[in-house]
């Protein structure tokens, strides 16, 4: 989406010469290993990943070591939708990951909406519309994470020394699959 990223599930030559590495290849789930808390709720449509169904989580696997990092994704929820882009975490068979999460949610109860960084900076505006494609972007350098929804910027969250709250490191991604009422892709 936009003309500083190539199409959705490929890299320009720019890209790849610039240190872009792609995640997904819009085919399977190379690279990419569900949980055991609740399976069947990942699925390849339309050259996406759609997450549904019950709690359980999604981890990119191929490198696990992530500390900063400008994440783009090209997302779509549905009415009512949940979910989440974990980051900063580790694969577990079950249960939320430890890290951190860049929220998605448009309409969904939750008041938290896409683009807080869940528990540490919450935005509670709608950033999007259902049903519509959006470039989610996240950017973390040292102790800052700042998330972007189709350019504009959300949140611009600082970690101080004393903030108890979760703690940046390092790690790899996970989406969530949030409830059964939740589509999203």
């Amino acid at each position: 989406v936009g003309s500083s990223f190539a199409a959705d599930n490929e890299l320009t030559d720019k890209e790849k010469a610039d240190g872009w590495n792609l995640m997904f290849n819009g085919k399977d789930f190379t690279d990419w290993k569900m949980d055991k808390w609740n399976t069947n709720c990942f699925k390849i449509e339309d050259s996406s990943v759609k997450c549904y169904g019950k709690a359980a989580m999604l981890y990119y696997t191929k490198k696990a070591d992530y500390k900063d990092f400008h994440f783009v994704a090209t997302v779509m929820t549905k009415k009512g939708a949940n979910s989440g882009i974990f980051f900063h975490t580790t694969y577990q068979d079950k249960g939320w990951p430890v890290g951190h999460e860049a929220q998605v949610n448009c309409t969904q109860g939750d008041p938290v909406k896409t683009g807080s960084v869940y528990i540490v900076q919450k935005y509670m505006k709608q950033a999007h519309q259902d049903d519509e494609w959006f470039k989610y972007e996240i950017i973390v350098k040292g102790n800052n994470v700042v998330t972007k929804v189709n350019g504009k910027v959300i949140a611009n969250y600082t970690e101080t020394s004393n903030d108890g709250r979760r703690k940046l490191s390092s790690g790899t991604f996970g989406l969530q699959s949030h409830d059964p009422g939740s589509v999203v892709f």
